[in-house]
């Protein structure tokens, strides 16, 4: 993986730039539309590529573990010729799962025991273990495993986990430089970053992943119920800390109006499901702000979802015709509210990199914030 900084806003720490895998060319900053199974919900790959316009998607190596499988996986040739996904992939490790599912799993030294949401099987995940995972899934940029410790968590809980993911880092570097792609092409690993909301342990923790000397980073453990301000500060605190020559990953966030925030802190690559799960829920984002399809008032609208966007679905269809789909509860409601959010967040992100370039990011996202967040 090649990273290349292009540009750099005058009025914040945003960037613009290239990140060069075995399967494409991503430009940042860039939004990963979620396909945790090798699939996003209710989108065809066509449909990403073309309408989307996503440069890459992000898949789950504790779903994809369960089922297909690696041994599918392997058989396949992995994911990308699975899937028939031509463009580059991230996978999680699944550390998120540990923090997700601490109801059925138990944290040790050696990695996760847990049972699976499928049959209640138990499964061993290891830092090593993860690693041959995302090999045979054959993502181009792995996550390395970690521990993602609850909000709020106590002082001393937040130490121990962020030095538990420091020590399954050295494993999972010390493994990836042990062991050899599958598939013909190189993948890279970016280690994350925890401490949960204290700054000496975020600071920590950037400082110890940074010497690793991987090829970028990820911020791990924000997005998970802690005040938005307090994840701005944090991530601003993270971006300090971590090499301004290789990419940088948020995790998991989020909202709109927390990629324009989280952007001009220096971030370039951002996942979440918001926009696929509130979709299919009947929240669509706009360019003009945020609509509940559902209520009465759009039973009459026929004006197309989304003008502002180069996007076939967000220019056919009709609010009126939306919001009779899913009040008649029909499936393709789903399809054409997934691929409209989708559809924003791309345009989104590929807006706040030509204002990046022009310099004038920060008075952009300023006025586009207070837009984005009302309520139609």
């Amino acid at each position: 993986m090649d990273f290349e900084l292009l540009a750099q806003d005058s009025g914040s720490s945003a960037r613009a730039g290239n990140i060069t895998t075995a399967h494409g060319t991503i430009e940042t900053p860039i939004f990963m539309p979620v396909g945790t199974v090798g699939s996003v919900k209710a989108v065809t790959h066509d449909q990403l590529m073309k309408e989307v316009k996503a440069e890459i998607i992000l898949g789950n190596t504790y779903h994809l573990y369960l089922r297909p499988g690696t041994e599918v996986l392997k058989a396949a040739g992995g994911l990308h010729q699975f899937s028939g996904w031509p463009r580059p992939i991230l996978t999680d490790s699944g550390g998120y799962q540990v923090f997700s599912l601490a109801a059925s799993r138990k944290i040790k030294e050696e990695g996760v025991v847990f049972q699976s949401h499928i049959d209640g099987s138990r499964h061993l995940f290891t830092p090593e273990n993860v690693i041959d995972t995302q090999r045979a899934i054959g993502a181009d940029i792995i996550v390395a495993f970690d521990e993602c410790p609850p909000y709020p968590s106590e002082y001393s809980y937040a130490q121990k986990s962020m030095e538990l993911t420091h020590r399954w880092l050295a494993r999972c570097v010390k493994h990836m430089s042990d062991t050899e792609p599958l598939y013909g092409y190189e993948q890279t690993l970016f280690p994350i970053v925890q401490g949960s909301t204290f700054r000496d342990l975020r600071q920590n923790s950037a400082e110890f992943i940074s010497g690793m000397g991987c090829d970028g980073n990820a911020i791990g453990g924000l997005s998970v119920g802690e005040p938005e301000e307090m994840m701005y500060e944090l991530c601003a605190l993270c971006c300090e800390h971590l090499p301004a020559d290789k990419p940088r990953y948020l995790m998991g966030v989020g909202t709109p109006w927390n990629i324009l925030e989280n952007i001009s802190l220096g971030v370039d690559m951002f996942d979440c499901v918001m926009p696929t799960r509130n979709g299919r829920n009947g929240m669509l984002f706009t360019t003009k702000g945020v609509i509940n399809i559902r209520n009465k008032k759009w039973a009459t609208d026929f004006s197309v979802i989304d003008d502002g966007l180069d996007c076939y679905t967000s220019n056919y269809y009709s609010k009126g015709y939306l919001r009779h789909l899913f009040i008649a509860g029909e499936i393709l409601a789903l399809q054409i509210a997934s691929i409209h959010n989708l559809a924003f967040y791309l345009h989104l992100v590929k807006q706040a990199r030509e204002h990046i370039i022009q310099g004038d990011f920060a008075s952009w996202k300023n006025e586009m914030i207070p837009q984005l967040k009302q309520r139609l």
